[in-house]
Protein backbone atom coordinates (compact mmCIF):
# COMPACT_ATOMS: atom_id res chain seq x y z
CA UNK A 1 0.00 0.00 0.00
CA UNK A 2 2.74 2.27 0.78
CA UNK A 3 4.63 1.72 -2.36
CA UNK A 4 1.11 2.08 -4.46
CA UNK A 5 0.74 5.78 -2.20
CA UNK A 6 4.58 6.57 -3.28
CA UNK A 7 3.56 6.04 -7.28
CA UNK A 8 0.27 7.39 -7.52
CA UNK A 9 2.41 10.78 -5.59
CA UNK A 10 4.79 10.45 -8.21
CA UNK A 11 2.99 10.21 -10.98
CA UNK A 12 0.56 13.02 -9.85
CA UNK A 13 3.79 15.38 -8.96
CA UNK A 14 4.96 14.43 -13.14
CA UNK A 15 1.33 15.68 -14.19
CA UNK A 16 1.51 18.76 -12.12
CA UNK A 17 5.08 19.85 -13.21
CA UNK A 18 4.63 18.94 -17.01
CA UNK A 19 0.89 21.22 -16.78
CA UNK A 20 2.85 23.59 -15.35
CA UNK A 21 5.24 23.34 -17.33
CA UNK A 22 2.29 23.20 -20.43
CA UNK A 23 0.48 26.25 -19.10
CA UNK A 24 3.42 27.78 -18.78
CA UNK A 25 4.43 27.60 -22.40
CA UNK A 26 0.71 28.50 -23.50
CA UNK A 27 1.82 32.08 -22.28
CA UNK A 28 4.48 32.04 -25.10
CA UNK A 29 3.52 32.64 -28.59
CA UNK A 30 4.62 30.93 -31.67
CA UNK A 31 7.45 33.07 -32.27
CA UNK A 32 8.41 33.09 -29.04
CA UNK A 33 8.03 29.21 -28.53
CA UNK A 34 10.88 29.05 -32.27
CA UNK A 35 12.61 31.38 -30.54
CA UNK A 36 13.43 29.38 -27.14
CA UNK A 37 14.22 26.24 -28.60
CA UNK A 38 16.80 27.98 -31.13
CA UNK A 39 18.87 30.19 -28.39
CA UNK A 40 19.01 26.88 -26.16
CA UNK A 41 19.99 24.38 -29.00
CA UNK A 42 23.00 27.48 -29.68
CA UNK A 43 23.72 27.58 -26.23
CA UNK A 44 24.13 23.90 -25.86
CA UNK A 45 26.30 23.29 -29.52
CA UNK A 46 28.30 26.35 -28.38
CA UNK A 47 29.31 24.48 -24.73
CA UNK A 48 29.96 21.09 -26.55
CA UNK A 49 32.05 22.77 -29.57
CA UNK A 50 33.80 25.06 -26.26
CA UNK A 51 34.37 21.62 -24.59
CA UNK A 52 35.68 19.70 -27.77
CA UNK A 53 38.07 21.94 -28.75
CA UNK A 54 39.38 22.36 -25.08
CA UNK A 55 39.80 18.15 -25.46
CA UNK A 56 41.95 18.67 -28.47
CA UNK A 57 45.33 17.12 -28.47
CA UNK A 58 48.21 20.12 -27.73
CA UNK A 59 50.30 19.57 -30.79
CA UNK A 60 54.23 19.87 -30.97
CA UNK A 61 57.02 20.47 -33.04
CA UNK A 62 58.30 17.42 -34.64
CA UNK A 63 61.15 18.85 -37.12
CA UNK A 64 61.33 22.51 -37.89
CA UNK A 65 63.31 24.02 -41.21
CA UNK A 66 63.59 20.68 -43.26
CA UNK A 67 64.03 20.44 -46.76
CA UNK A 68 61.04 19.59 -49.21
CA UNK A 69 62.47 16.04 -49.69
CA UNK A 70 62.50 15.30 -46.27
CA UNK A 71 59.57 17.14 -45.89
CA UNK A 72 57.75 14.45 -47.91
CA UNK A 73 59.34 11.13 -46.32
CA UNK A 74 58.31 12.18 -42.73
CA UNK A 75 54.86 12.94 -44.10
CA UNK A 76 54.70 9.53 -45.99
CA UNK A 77 56.39 7.70 -42.94
CA UNK A 78 53.91 9.45 -40.56
CA UNK A 79 50.57 8.32 -42.86
CA UNK A 80 51.85 4.81 -42.79
CA UNK A 81 52.38 5.21 -39.06
CA UNK A 82 48.62 6.61 -38.72
CA UNK A 83 50.04 9.63 -36.55
CA UNK A 84 48.17 13.12 -37.35
CA UNK A 85 50.20 15.74 -38.09
CA UNK A 86 49.37 19.72 -39.80
CA UNK A 87 51.66 22.46 -40.55
CA UNK A 88 52.29 25.53 -38.51
CA UNK A 89 51.03 28.84 -39.98
CA UNK A 90 54.11 29.64 -42.03
CA UNK A 91 54.77 26.23 -43.19
CA UNK A 92 57.96 25.61 -41.64
CA UNK A 93 57.93 23.03 -39.29
CA UNK A 94 55.50 19.99 -38.65
CA UNK A 95 53.44 19.31 -35.98
CA UNK A 96 52.34 15.85 -34.02
CA UNK A 97 50.37 15.51 -30.65
CA UNK A 98 52.67 16.25 -27.81
CA UNK A 99 52.41 12.92 -26.15
CA UNK A 100 53.66 11.10 -29.17
CA UNK A 101 56.36 13.19 -30.58
CA UNK A 102 59.63 11.72 -28.66
CA UNK A 103 57.87 8.42 -30.07
CA UNK A 104 57.82 9.25 -33.27
CA UNK A 105 61.21 10.89 -33.93
CA UNK A 106 62.75 7.63 -32.73
CA UNK A 107 60.77 5.63 -35.15
CA UNK A 108 61.55 7.77 -37.81
CA UNK A 109 64.82 8.31 -36.69
CA UNK A 110 64.91 3.96 -37.43
CA UNK A 111 64.23 4.67 -40.80
CA UNK A 112 66.95 7.53 -41.36
CA UNK A 113 64.90 10.47 -41.35
CA UNK A 114 65.24 13.07 -41.49
CA UNK A 115 68.15 12.52 -43.51
CA UNK A 116 69.62 16.23 -43.68
CA UNK A 117 69.75 17.17 -46.74
CA UNK A 118 72.47 15.20 -47.83
CA UNK A 119 74.01 11.66 -47.55
CA UNK A 120 76.79 10.81 -45.61
CA UNK A 121 79.05 7.46 -44.77
CA UNK A 122 75.42 5.17 -44.46
CA UNK A 123 76.55 5.54 -48.38
CA UNK A 124 79.39 3.29 -48.36
CA UNK A 125 76.69 0.69 -46.38
CA UNK A 126 74.83 -0.69 -49.78
CA UNK A 127 77.65 -0.78 -51.48
CA UNK A 128 76.88 -3.20 -54.74
CA UNK A 129 79.24 -6.38 -56.11
CA UNK A 130 81.85 -5.46 -58.25
CA UNK A 131 81.65 -1.73 -57.83
CA UNK A 132 84.73 0.26 -59.57
CA UNK A 133 87.08 1.97 -57.63
CA UNK A 134 86.54 5.14 -58.93
CA UNK A 135 83.10 4.93 -58.00
CA UNK A 136 84.33 3.77 -54.72
CA UNK A 137 85.94 6.61 -54.29
CA UNK A 138 83.44 8.70 -55.20
CA UNK A 139 80.98 7.60 -53.44
CA UNK A 140 83.77 7.90 -50.37
CA UNK A 141 83.95 11.49 -51.08
CA UNK A 142 80.46 12.25 -51.31
CA UNK A 143 79.71 10.87 -47.71
CA UNK A 144 82.74 12.77 -45.93
CA UNK A 145 80.93 15.79 -48.34
CA UNK A 146 77.39 14.50 -46.68
CA UNK A 147 79.24 14.09 -42.73
CA UNK A 148 80.93 17.88 -42.62
CA UNK A 149 78.06 18.76 -43.84
CA UNK A 150 76.00 18.10 -40.74
CA UNK A 151 78.92 18.50 -38.65
CA UNK A 152 79.13 22.19 -39.80
CA UNK A 153 75.20 22.26 -39.34
CA UNK A 154 75.45 21.59 -35.87
CA UNK A 155 76.24 25.28 -35.16
CA UNK A 156 73.52 27.28 -33.88
CA UNK A 157 74.25 30.37 -36.33
CA UNK A 158 74.00 27.97 -39.10
CA UNK A 159 70.90 26.94 -40.51
CA UNK A 160 72.31 25.01 -43.74
CA UNK A 161 75.62 24.04 -45.17
CA UNK A 162 77.39 22.57 -48.16
CA UNK A 163 80.70 21.21 -48.92
CA UNK A 164 82.62 20.32 -51.72
CA UNK A 165 85.97 18.76 -51.60
CA UNK A 166 88.79 19.04 -54.58
CA UNK A 167 90.67 15.78 -53.87
CA UNK A 168 93.07 15.36 -56.42
CA UNK A 169 94.24 11.26 -57.57
CA UNK A 170 97.26 10.65 -55.70
CA UNK A 171 100.42 10.26 -58.10
CA UNK A 172 103.71 8.95 -57.75
CA UNK A 173 105.45 11.97 -59.30
CA UNK A 174 106.33 14.76 -57.21
CA UNK A 175 106.28 17.41 -59.49
CA UNK A 176 102.34 16.58 -60.36
CA UNK A 177 101.61 16.11 -56.87
CA UNK A 178 98.64 18.28 -56.04
CA UNK A 179 96.97 19.48 -52.49
CA UNK A 180 93.78 19.11 -51.94
CA UNK A 181 91.73 21.82 -51.20
CA UNK A 182 87.61 22.65 -49.97
CA UNK A 183 84.66 24.90 -50.10
CA UNK A 184 82.00 25.66 -47.78
CA UNK A 185 78.49 27.25 -48.46
CA UNK A 186 76.82 28.15 -45.28
CA UNK A 187 72.97 29.39 -44.92
CA UNK A 188 72.95 31.49 -41.80
CA UNK A 189 69.94 31.98 -39.83
CA UNK A 190 68.46 35.67 -40.27
CA UNK A 191 70.07 38.18 -37.68
CA UNK A 192 73.15 36.11 -37.07
CA UNK A 193 76.24 36.09 -38.30
CA UNK A 194 79.87 34.00 -37.57
CA UNK A 195 82.53 35.90 -35.57
CA UNK A 196 87.11 35.51 -36.78
CA UNK A 197 87.03 32.37 -34.13
CA UNK A 198 83.75 30.40 -35.96
CA UNK A 199 85.30 30.95 -38.84
CA UNK A 200 88.65 29.61 -38.11
CA UNK A 201 87.28 26.66 -36.56
CA UNK A 202 84.93 25.91 -39.59
CA UNK A 203 88.26 25.87 -40.97
CA UNK A 204 90.25 23.78 -39.07
CA UNK A 205 87.34 21.04 -38.76
CA UNK A 206 87.46 20.92 -42.12
CA UNK A 207 91.25 20.64 -43.06
CA UNK A 208 91.51 18.05 -40.23
CA UNK A 209 88.85 15.92 -41.93
CA UNK A 210 90.80 15.49 -44.84
CA UNK A 211 94.37 14.40 -44.90
CA UNK A 212 97.14 17.11 -46.70
CA UNK A 213 94.09 19.39 -46.44
CA UNK A 214 95.95 22.77 -45.28
CA UNK A 215 93.43 25.72 -43.43
CA UNK A 216 94.52 28.53 -46.18
CA UNK A 217 92.99 26.25 -48.75
CA UNK A 218 89.61 26.43 -47.16
CA UNK A 219 87.06 28.66 -48.44
CA UNK A 220 84.10 29.57 -46.74
CA UNK A 221 81.30 31.95 -48.11
CA UNK A 222 77.77 32.61 -46.90
CA UNK A 223 74.01 32.89 -48.83
CA UNK A 224 75.17 36.07 -50.07
CA UNK A 225 78.32 35.48 -51.47
CA UNK A 226 80.41 37.37 -48.88
CA UNK A 227 83.82 35.76 -48.29
CA UNK A 228 84.10 34.75 -45.19
CA UNK A 229 87.26 33.57 -44.82
CA UNK A 230 88.81 36.53 -45.33
CA UNK A 231 87.13 38.68 -42.93
CA UNK A 232 89.83 39.20 -39.92
CA UNK A 233 90.27 41.50 -37.26
CA UNK A 234 93.29 43.73 -36.47
CA UNK A 235 94.33 41.90 -33.99
CA UNK A 236 94.46 38.64 -36.22
CA UNK A 237 96.00 40.70 -38.58
CA UNK A 238 98.58 41.60 -36.09
CA UNK A 239 99.40 37.46 -36.29
CA UNK A 240 97.45 36.91 -32.84
CA UNK A 241 95.45 33.41 -32.99
CA UNK A 242 92.26 33.29 -30.91
CA UNK A 243 93.63 32.32 -27.80
CA UNK A 244 95.86 35.62 -27.60
CA UNK A 245 93.11 37.60 -28.83
CA UNK A 246 90.56 36.10 -26.00
CA UNK A 247 93.73 36.80 -23.69
CA UNK A 248 93.81 40.72 -24.64
CA UNK A 249 90.20 40.71 -24.45
CA UNK A 250 90.34 39.39 -20.73
CA UNK A 251 92.77 41.51 -19.19
CA UNK A 252 91.21 44.64 -20.87
CA UNK A 253 87.78 43.18 -19.77
CA UNK A 254 89.20 42.86 -15.72
CA UNK A 255 90.61 45.87 -16.03
CA UNK A 256 87.85 47.70 -16.85
CA UNK A 257 85.62 45.57 -14.36
CA UNK A 258 87.80 46.80 -11.16
CA UNK A 259 88.00 50.54 -12.67
CA UNK A 260 84.00 50.02 -13.04
CA UNK A 261 83.78 48.45 -9.35
CA UNK A 262 85.50 51.12 -7.55
CA UNK A 263 84.04 54.24 -9.00
CA UNK A 264 80.43 52.82 -8.67
CA UNK A 265 80.45 53.69 -5.23
CA UNK A 266 81.73 57.06 -5.57
CA UNK A 267 79.63 58.42 -8.48
CA UNK A 268 76.71 55.63 -8.71
CA UNK A 269 76.12 52.98 -11.24
CA UNK A 270 76.02 54.42 -14.87
CA UNK A 271 77.45 57.24 -14.18
CA UNK A 272 81.48 56.19 -15.63
CA UNK A 273 82.32 55.40 -18.65
CA UNK A 274 85.86 53.02 -18.58
CA UNK A 275 87.65 52.00 -21.75
CA UNK A 276 90.92 49.94 -22.05
CA UNK A 277 93.36 49.24 -24.13
CA UNK A 278 95.81 46.66 -23.63
CA UNK A 279 99.51 46.58 -25.43
CA UNK A 280 100.26 42.76 -24.86
CA UNK A 281 103.85 41.23 -26.18
CA UNK A 282 103.21 37.93 -26.97
CA UNK A 283 107.05 37.32 -28.56
CA UNK A 284 109.39 34.35 -27.38
CA UNK A 285 112.83 35.20 -26.33
CA UNK A 286 115.68 33.17 -25.17
CA UNK A 287 118.85 34.01 -24.34
CA UNK A 288 121.95 32.06 -22.97
CA UNK A 289 125.27 34.49 -21.82
CA UNK A 290 128.85 33.06 -20.69
CA UNK A 291 130.96 35.75 -19.11
CA UNK A 292 134.56 35.83 -17.94
CA UNK A 293 136.10 38.43 -15.78
CA UNK A 294 139.68 38.59 -15.00
CA UNK A 295 140.94 36.52 -11.61
CA UNK A 296 143.71 39.50 -10.62
CA UNK A 297 142.25 40.83 -7.08
CA UNK A 298 144.79 39.57 -4.50
CA UNK A 299 142.78 38.37 -2.22
CA UNK A 300 140.31 36.72 -4.13
CA UNK A 301 142.87 34.82 -6.56
CA UNK A 302 142.09 31.55 -6.53
CA UNK A 303 144.86 28.82 -7.79
CA UNK A 304 143.79 25.89 -9.76
CA UNK A 305 147.42 24.33 -9.55
CA UNK A 306 150.89 25.37 -9.20
CA UNK A 307 154.03 23.55 -10.72
CA UNK A 308 158.29 25.04 -10.04
CA UNK A 309 161.34 23.26 -11.34
CA UNK A 310 164.90 24.02 -10.64
CA UNK A 311 167.72 22.72 -12.46
CA UNK A 312 171.60 23.20 -12.20
CA UNK A 313 174.64 22.30 -14.24
CA UNK A 314 178.37 23.06 -14.20
CA UNK A 315 180.49 23.55 -17.34
CA UNK A 316 183.96 22.87 -16.92
CA UNK A 317 186.42 24.97 -17.98
CA UNK A 318 189.64 24.31 -20.39
CA UNK A 319 193.12 24.28 -18.28
CA UNK A 320 196.63 23.78 -19.24
CA UNK A 321 198.45 24.34 -22.17
CA UNK A 322 196.82 23.91 -25.15
CA UNK A 323 197.89 20.41 -27.18
CA UNK A 324 197.62 16.88 -26.86
CA UNK A 325 197.66 17.05 -23.06
CA UNK A 326 194.88 19.40 -22.47
CA UNK A 327 192.65 17.06 -24.77
CA UNK A 328 192.74 14.82 -21.92
CA UNK A 329 189.64 13.55 -19.86
CA UNK A 330 189.75 15.07 -17.18
CA UNK A 331 190.60 13.38 -13.58
CA UNK A 332 187.94 12.16 -11.52
CA UNK A 333 186.62 14.45 -9.42
CA UNK A 334 187.10 13.37 -5.33
CA UNK A 335 185.06 14.84 -2.53
CA UNK A 336 186.47 16.87 -0.16
CA UNK A 337 186.73 15.98 3.12
CA UNK A 338 183.80 17.20 5.57
CA UNK A 339 185.14 18.31 9.30
CA UNK A 340 182.53 19.15 11.74
CA UNK A 341 182.04 22.81 12.32
CA UNK A 342 184.03 24.25 14.46
CA UNK A 343 181.92 26.34 17.33
CA UNK A 344 182.62 30.17 16.69
CA UNK A 345 184.25 29.54 13.11
CA UNK A 346 181.85 31.44 11.51
CA UNK A 347 177.85 32.48 11.07
CA UNK A 348 175.43 29.94 10.74
CA UNK A 349 173.36 29.42 7.27
CA UNK A 350 169.61 30.13 7.47
CA UNK A 351 167.56 27.71 7.27
CA UNK A 352 167.18 26.23 3.75
CA UNK A 353 170.23 28.48 2.81
CA UNK A 354 173.23 27.84 1.60
CA UNK A 355 176.72 28.57 4.24
CA UNK A 356 178.48 30.86 3.02
CA UNK A 357 181.10 29.71 0.30
CA UNK A 358 178.67 26.93 -0.50
CA UNK A 359 176.36 26.41 -3.47
CA UNK A 360 173.13 25.24 -2.43
CA UNK A 361 171.11 24.67 -6.47
CA UNK A 362 168.92 21.60 -7.53
CA UNK A 363 169.53 19.72 -4.08
CA UNK A 364 173.00 19.86 -4.36
CA UNK A 365 175.09 21.48 -1.77
CA UNK A 366 178.78 21.84 -2.52
CA UNK A 367 181.69 24.25 -1.88
CA UNK A 368 182.29 26.79 -4.39
CA UNK A 369 185.97 26.22 -4.62
CA UNK A 370 185.30 22.36 -5.55
CA UNK A 371 182.66 23.15 -8.33
CA UNK A 372 183.80 23.83 -11.93
CA UNK A 373 182.72 27.03 -13.56
CA UNK A 374 180.69 28.71 -14.46
CA UNK A 375 177.30 27.05 -13.23
CA UNK A 376 174.44 27.25 -14.86
CA UNK A 377 171.12 27.24 -13.49
CA UNK A 378 167.25 26.82 -14.41
CA UNK A 379 163.92 27.52 -12.47
CA UNK A 380 160.55 26.64 -13.61
CA UNK A 381 157.24 27.47 -12.34
CA UNK A 382 153.98 27.35 -13.96
CA UNK A 383 150.78 28.69 -11.48
CA UNK A 384 147.13 27.95 -13.38
CA UNK A 385 144.50 30.14 -11.86
CA UNK A 386 140.87 29.52 -11.80
CA UNK A 387 138.74 31.13 -14.34
CA UNK A 388 135.49 33.34 -13.11
CA UNK A 389 132.61 32.42 -15.39
CA UNK A 390 129.03 33.74 -15.75
CA UNK A 391 126.59 31.85 -17.69
CA UNK A 392 123.12 33.61 -17.34
CA UNK A 393 120.01 31.72 -19.82
CA UNK A 394 117.30 34.37 -19.82
CA UNK A 395 113.47 33.26 -21.31
CA UNK A 396 111.08 36.28 -21.92
CA UNK A 397 107.19 35.37 -20.34
CA UNK A 398 104.51 35.14 -23.15
CA UNK A 399 101.59 37.57 -22.94
CA UNK A 400 103.38 40.09 -21.19
CA UNK A 401 101.86 43.73 -21.16
CA UNK A 402 104.07 46.29 -22.54
CA UNK A 403 101.41 49.05 -21.71
CA UNK A 404 98.06 49.93 -20.49
CA UNK A 405 95.70 52.96 -21.64
CA UNK A 406 92.43 54.01 -19.54
CA UNK A 407 90.10 56.29 -20.83
CA UNK A 408 87.65 57.43 -18.44
CA UNK A 409 84.33 59.47 -18.03
CA UNK A 410 82.18 60.89 -15.14
CA UNK A 411 79.25 61.87 -15.60
CA UNK A 412 78.27 65.63 -13.88
CA UNK A 413 76.87 65.13 -10.40
CA UNK A 414 73.06 66.49 -9.45
CA UNK A 415 72.48 68.17 -6.72
CA UNK A 416 68.91 68.16 -4.21
CA UNK A 417 67.25 70.69 -7.04
CA UNK A 418 68.06 67.86 -9.36
CA UNK A 419 71.10 70.38 -11.23
CA UNK A 420 73.74 68.79 -12.60
CA UNK A 421 76.91 70.35 -11.13
CA UNK A 422 80.70 69.28 -12.57
CA UNK A 423 82.90 67.82 -10.31
CA UNK A 424 85.23 69.94 -7.99
CA UNK A 425 89.16 69.40 -8.57
CA UNK A 426 89.81 67.66 -6.25
CA UNK A 427 87.27 65.01 -6.54
CA UNK A 428 88.63 64.87 -9.82
CA UNK A 429 92.09 63.93 -8.27
CA UNK A 430 90.96 62.01 -6.23
CA UNK A 431 88.91 59.67 -9.15
CA UNK A 432 92.90 60.01 -11.21
CA UNK A 433 94.50 58.21 -8.12
CA UNK A 434 91.62 55.92 -7.63
CA UNK A 435 91.69 54.99 -11.36
CA UNK A 436 95.80 54.66 -10.87
CA UNK A 437 95.73 52.12 -8.50
CA UNK A 438 92.96 50.20 -9.37
CA UNK A 439 94.74 49.71 -12.73
CA UNK A 440 98.11 49.19 -11.89
CA UNK A 441 99.71 52.27 -13.54
CA UNK A 442 103.69 51.89 -14.18
CA UNK A 443 105.09 55.34 -15.03
CA UNK A 444 108.29 53.09 -16.17
CA UNK A 445 106.19 51.00 -18.84
CA UNK A 446 104.65 54.04 -20.23
CA UNK A 447 100.77 53.64 -19.34
CA UNK A 448 98.27 56.51 -19.44
CA UNK A 449 95.12 57.50 -17.55
CA UNK A 450 92.99 60.21 -19.00
CA UNK A 451 89.60 61.15 -16.56
CA UNK A 452 87.24 63.49 -17.74
CA UNK A 453 84.36 65.61 -15.94
CA UNK A 454 81.13 65.97 -19.04
CA UNK A 455 77.73 65.68 -18.71
CA UNK A 456 75.92 62.79 -20.57
CA UNK A 457 73.70 62.77 -23.17
CA UNK A 458 70.25 61.04 -22.72
CA UNK A 459 70.44 58.39 -25.25
CA UNK A 460 66.65 57.11 -26.27
CA UNK A 461 66.09 53.88 -26.55
CA UNK A 462 64.99 52.78 -30.36
CA UNK A 463 63.60 49.60 -29.75
CA UNK A 464 64.34 47.65 -33.08
CA UNK A 465 62.37 44.18 -31.60
CA UNK A 466 59.24 42.95 -32.91
CA UNK A 467 56.50 44.72 -31.75
CA UNK A 468 54.03 42.61 -29.15
CA UNK A 469 51.22 43.29 -32.38
CA UNK A 470 53.32 41.93 -34.38
CA UNK A 471 54.46 39.04 -32.70
CA UNK A 472 53.84 35.68 -33.64
CA UNK A 473 53.61 34.06 -30.33
CA UNK A 474 51.28 36.69 -28.80
CA UNK A 475 49.04 37.02 -31.94
CA UNK A 476 48.27 33.32 -31.62
CA UNK A 477 47.69 33.66 -27.68
CA UNK A 478 45.44 36.43 -29.03
CA UNK A 479 43.78 34.43 -31.69
CA UNK A 480 42.49 31.60 -29.26
CA UNK A 481 41.75 34.17 -26.48
CA UNK A 482 39.33 36.18 -29.25
CA UNK A 483 38.36 32.43 -30.29
CA UNK A 484 37.24 31.76 -26.09
CA UNK A 485 36.09 35.05 -25.62
CA UNK A 486 33.59 35.03 -28.44
CA UNK A 487 32.09 32.03 -27.13
CA UNK A 488 31.71 32.69 -24.30
CA UNK A 489 30.25 36.16 -24.98
CA UNK A 490 27.89 34.57 -27.63
CA UNK A 491 26.14 32.07 -24.66
CA UNK A 492 25.72 34.99 -22.40
CA UNK A 493 24.05 37.38 -25.05
CA UNK A 494 21.53 34.02 -25.69
CA UNK A 495 21.18 33.06 -21.91
CA UNK A 496 20.21 36.99 -20.91
CA UNK A 497 18.99 38.54 -23.79
CA UNK A 498 17.06 35.89 -25.11
CA UNK A 499 16.13 33.12 -23.04
CA UNK A 500 16.14 34.92 -19.52
CA UNK A 501 13.06 37.38 -20.77
CA UNK A 502 11.15 34.25 -22.18
CA UNK A 503 11.49 32.20 -19.04
CA UNK A 504 10.82 35.15 -17.03
CA UNK A 505 7.85 35.40 -19.19
CA UNK A 506 6.47 31.94 -18.69
CA UNK A 507 7.01 32.36 -14.81
CA UNK A 508 5.39 35.70 -14.08
CA UNK A 509 2.71 35.12 -11.70
CA UNK A 510 -0.43 37.09 -13.17
CA UNK A 511 -1.63 40.37 -11.16
CA UNK A 512 -5.08 38.69 -10.83
CA UNK A 513 -6.58 35.59 -9.24
CA UNK A 514 -9.55 34.47 -10.08
CA UNK A 515 -11.73 31.54 -8.13
CA UNK A 516 -14.47 29.35 -9.97
CA UNK A 517 -17.04 28.26 -7.32
CA UNK A 518 -18.74 25.36 -7.51
CA UNK A 519 -21.77 26.53 -9.28
CA UNK A 520 -19.76 27.42 -11.99
CA UNK A 521 -20.42 31.58 -11.37
CA UNK A 522 -16.70 33.22 -11.62
CA UNK A 523 -15.98 35.35 -8.69
CA UNK A 524 -13.92 38.39 -9.65
CA UNK A 525 -11.83 39.41 -6.12
CA UNK A 526 -9.17 41.48 -4.94
CA UNK A 527 -5.97 41.02 -4.27
CA UNK A 528 -5.94 41.05 -0.15
CA UNK A 529 -9.32 39.09 -0.85
CA UNK A 530 -11.92 41.57 0.83
CA UNK A 531 -15.41 42.12 -0.90
CA UNK A 532 -17.18 45.78 -1.09
CA UNK A 533 -19.58 45.75 1.04
CA UNK A 534 -22.43 47.41 -1.71
CA UNK A 535 -23.57 44.90 -4.35
CA UNK A 536 -23.08 47.71 -7.14
CA UNK A 537 -19.80 48.78 -6.50
CA UNK A 538 -18.61 45.37 -5.86
CA UNK A 539 -20.33 44.25 -9.17
CA UNK A 540 -18.27 47.74 -10.72
CA UNK A 541 -15.15 46.62 -8.86
CA UNK A 542 -15.29 42.69 -10.78
CA UNK A 543 -16.57 44.16 -14.34
CA UNK A 544 -13.48 46.86 -13.90
CA UNK A 545 -11.01 43.98 -12.95
CA UNK A 546 -12.25 41.27 -15.72
CA UNK A 547 -11.32 44.25 -18.10
CA UNK A 548 -8.17 44.65 -16.72
CA UNK A 549 -7.70 40.78 -16.79
CA UNK A 550 -8.34 40.35 -20.00
CA UNK A 551 -5.98 43.53 -21.47
CA UNK A 552 -3.44 42.15 -19.42
CA UNK A 553 -3.76 38.66 -20.13
CA UNK A 554 -5.85 37.35 -22.39
CA UNK A 555 -4.58 34.07 -22.66
CA UNK A 556 -6.10 33.25 -18.85
CA UNK A 557 -9.72 34.90 -19.79
CA UNK A 558 -9.56 32.78 -22.84
CA UNK A 559 -8.71 29.61 -20.50
CA UNK A 560 -11.15 30.41 -18.22
CA UNK A 561 -13.87 31.00 -21.26
CA UNK A 562 -13.13 27.13 -21.94
CA UNK A 563 -13.55 25.99 -18.80
CA UNK A 564 -17.01 27.61 -18.82
CA UNK A 565 -18.04 26.14 -22.32
CA UNK A 566 -16.50 22.80 -21.33
CA UNK A 567 -18.21 22.56 -18.03
CA UNK A 568 -21.09 24.08 -19.39
CA UNK A 569 -21.04 21.22 -22.33
CA UNK A 570 -20.33 18.66 -19.50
Amino acid sequence: MAATGTTTRTTAEADNLSDRLRYALTRLSNQQKVLLMVALAAIVALLVASSTWLKQADYRILFSNISERDGGAIIAALEQLNVPYKFNDSGGAILVPGAKVHEVRLRLASQGLPKGGGVGFELMENQKFGISQFAEQVNYQRGLEGELSRTIQSIGAVQAARVHLAIPKPTVFVREDLKPSASVLLNLYPGRALDSSQIAGIQNLVAASVPNLAVTSVTLIDQSGAMLSQLKSSLMNAGLDATQIKYVQEIEANAIKRVGDILAPIVGPGNARVQVAADVDFSQNEQTAETHRPNTTPPDISIRSQQTSESASATPSAQGVPGALSNQPPVPATAPLTQPAVPGAGPAAAPGQPLPGQLNAAGVQAAINSVAQPINTRKDSTINYELDKTIRHTRQSVGTIKRLSAAVVINHRKDAKGLSKPLSDPELKQINELVREALGFNKERGDTVSVANAPFTTIERNDSGIPLWKDPEILSLLKELFKYAAIAAIVAYLALKVVRPLIKTMLEAPPRTASRSLGGNVNILDEDGSQTPSAAEALESKLAQARDLAQQDPKVVANIIKDWTGSNAS
